[in-house]
């Protein structure tokens, strides 16, 4: 996985947008971000499984975003995807196949860092993070998805409602910023 600063200029959501400023992974670890690399190689399901095991993830499924998959669907899904919000637990992804990328809010900044995905990545996002997701020029991403309980997405999009969600209020205690 490689993170850096989002460039914020305009164009496709699928392009880089990199701004050749890099972030490393002690920011990344204060913002309570967590990632591995586990090859998909022989062998990696017992890898990502004493990971789970350690962080008392119990179900999963995967989800497979491309044109194909999701047909007529695909535009409006992407949209949904990259609308900027939090969710109540964690966001964990491995990726299968495909790239694509996560984006953060840097609270301290209000600045979005991009982190570029392929296969092997296991992404762990903490609740209550501003963020969003694409696929990249590919449009092709699948991944496991990782869930401590019953399977769900459910986004509270950025505004007052989000702002208030205890789970924004104590991921920004976590992080030590004011809300």
């Amino acid at each position: 996985m490689r993170a850096y600063y989002f460039d914020n200029q305009p164009g496709d959501q699928r392009l880089p947008h990199d701004s050749s400023r890099s972030i490393d992974a002690e920011t990344l670890n204060g913002l309570r971000v967590e990632s591995w690399n586990i090859p998909l190689t022989e062998g990696y399901e017992e890898k990502l499984n004493v990971i789970l095991k350690e962080r008392a993830y119990k179900n999963r499924d995967v989800i497979t975003i491309s044109k194909e998959g999701l047909g007529d669907q695909y535009e409006e899904k992407i949209k949904a995807f990259y609308k900027e919000h939090i969710h109540e637990d964690e966001e964990i992804r491995y990726v299968l196949s495909g790239s694509g990328f996560f984006d953060i809010r840097q609270a301290s900044t209000d600045s979005w860092i991009r982190l570029a995905v392929s296969a092997g990545d296991l992404l762990v996002i903490p609740a209550g993070i501003y963020h969003r997701f694409t696929v990249d020029e590919g449009d092709l991403v699948q991944a496991v998805r990782l869930f401590k309980d019953e399977p769900k997405w459910s986004a509270i999009y950025r505004g007052a409602e989000s702002d208030a969600n205890p789970h924004r209020i104590d991921y920004l205690k976590s992080i030590a910023v004011a809300g």
